[in-house]
C-alpha cells in the first residue's frame, strides 16, 4: 500500500521488479511514504520479510548539487564497516526511468528518532544527558575515519572557502525570488573576514543534528545510526560541530510563543559541555568556534529559504515549510547577534 501524496508516489510494481533483479528472488513489494524532514523524500519499503528505506530526490526544480542520492549512497557504502555508525546500504539505482528519479535503498533500523519529545524509555535525567554525550562520541568516531582508506575522494584543504562560495551562490538562486532577506549579505561578508585556519580534513556529515540520528529503544542510551548523508563531503570537521550546536539547547534569541528545541529541557548537556567533550575526544581547539556557529546559522537560513521558495511555488515535499517565513529571519538575527559578541 502506498500512502498517497500528490506527485510523490513510487511505482511499486516497477520498484519490485527492479529489486527482484538486483537482490534476487520474487517478493511482493509495498511502499509507504514517510513524512519527516524537508529534503530528500523517504519511503519505507516492505519486500517479503525484508524491511528497507528508500531515498529519492523531491519533485520539482532542484538547486545545483542538492538532493544527490548517489552521494548519500557512496558515503554510506564507504563508511559501513568503519567506526562510523551508519546503516547498511543495499542498492543504488541511478536510472530515473525505474521510479521517476534516482534512488537508493538501505536497511531499516529499529529505534527512536528524537524530535519534539524524548521517548519515555530514554526520558530519565541520566539518559537525557547521555543523548548529547552519544551525539558527540558518534561524531568524534565519524571524524576519526581514514576517509582515503575507506575509498572516498575529496579535496583536503580549502573547505571553508568552497563552503562560503557554494552557499553564497545558493543564496543568489533563492533570495529575492519571493522576498528579500535583510542582513544575510552582512553575515556573508563577516564570515569571509573571520575565516579561521582549517582543521585537518575528515568526513563531514553536513547535517548532523538530533533528528538525523537514531537511538536504541532501551536505556542506557546508545546512538545506533546516523542518517541523511546528502550533504556529506570531505572538509573541516568543526563545521559538523557548529551545525549540531546551532540546533542544540536554548536559542540565543527566544521569541515569545516559539517552540524551543527538545534539548532545551532540563537534563540535557549544555553546548559548553558538548564542545568540551568533543575537544577532549579529538584534541581540536574551540578557539574559533563562533565562526562555525555563525556559518551554521547562515547556511540553515539559505537552505530553509530555498525550501520556503518551494512552498510558495508549490513544489515543497512537506507543507510545514510554510513556517520558514518566520524561522529564516530569526536565524539571520541570531547569527548577527553572535557576530557582535
Amino acid at each position: 500500500m502506498t500512502t498517497e501524496q500528490p506527485g510523490q508516489l513510487v511505482d511499486e510494481a516497477r520498484l519490485g521488479r527492479y529489486l527482484d533483479e538486483s537482490l534476487g528472488g520474487n517478493e511482493p513489494t509495498t511502499v509507504e511514504k514517510h513524512i519527516a524532514g524537508f529534503s530528500n523524500e523517504t519511503f519505507f519499503v516492505y519486500r517479503g520479510d525484508g524491511r528497507y528505506v528508500l531515498r529519492r530526490p523531491p519533485r520539482g526544480p532542484l538547486l545545483p548539487t542538492a538532493h544527490d542520492v548517489a552521494r548519500e549512497y557512496r558515503f554510506l557504502n564507504a563508511l559501513h564497516g568503519t567506526a562510523a555508525r551508519v546503516p547498511r546500504p543495499v542498492v543504488l539505482c541511478e536510472d530515473a526511468d525505474v521510479i521517476g528519479a534516482p534512488f537508493y535503498v538501505m536497511e531499516r533500523k529499529d529505534g527512536f528518532v528524537v524530535r519534539d519529545q524524548v521517548p519515555e524509555p530514554l526520558d530519565a535525567t541520566n539518559d537525557r544527558h547521555g543523548i548529547g554525550i552519544e551525539m558527540i562520541d558518534a561524531l568524534a568516531e565519524l571524524h576519526s575515519v581514514d576517509w582515503q582508506a575507506a575509498g572516498l575522494q575529496g579535496r583536503a584543504g580549502g573547505f571553508l572557502d568552497r563552503q562560503l562560495k557554494r552557499w553564497e551562490s545558493q543564496a543568489d538562486l533563492t533570495v529575492g525570488k519571493v522576498r528579500e532577506l535583510p542582513g544575510l549579505a552582512e553575515i556573508t561578508a563577516w564570515l569571509k573576514q573571520h575565516k579561521p585556519e582549517e582543521s585537518q580534513s575528515t568526513v563531514v556529515h553536513g547535517d548532523y543534528k538530533l533528528d538525523n540520528v537514531m537511538f536504541a529503544q532501551e536505556a542506557p542510551t546508545s546512538l545506533i545510526a546516523i542518517f541523511d548523508w546528502e550533504m556529506a563531503t570531505i572538509g573541516d570537521p568543526l563545521a559538523d560541530l557548529g551545525w549540531l550546536m546551532h540546533t542544540w539547547g536554548e536559542p540565543d534569541i527566544v521569541v515569545e510563543g516559539e517552540a524551543l528545541p527538545v534539548t532545551a529541557q532540563d537534563g540535557f548537556a549544555t553546548r559548553d559541555e558538548l564542545a568540551a567533550r568533543y575537544s577532549d575526544k579529538t584534541g581540536r581547539t574551540m578557539a574559533d568556534f563562533t565562526f562555525y556557529h555563525v556559518m551554521a546559522l547562515w547556511k540553515m537560513a539559505i537552505i530553509l529559504e530555498g525550501l520556503y521558495v518551494g512552498y510558495r511555488t508549490g513544489t515543497a515535499s512537506n507543507p510545514a515549510a510554510a513556517e520558514f517565513e518566520f524561522r529564516v529571519p530569526r536565524l539571520i538575527e541570531r547569527a548577527r547577534r553572535l557576530m557582535v559578541r
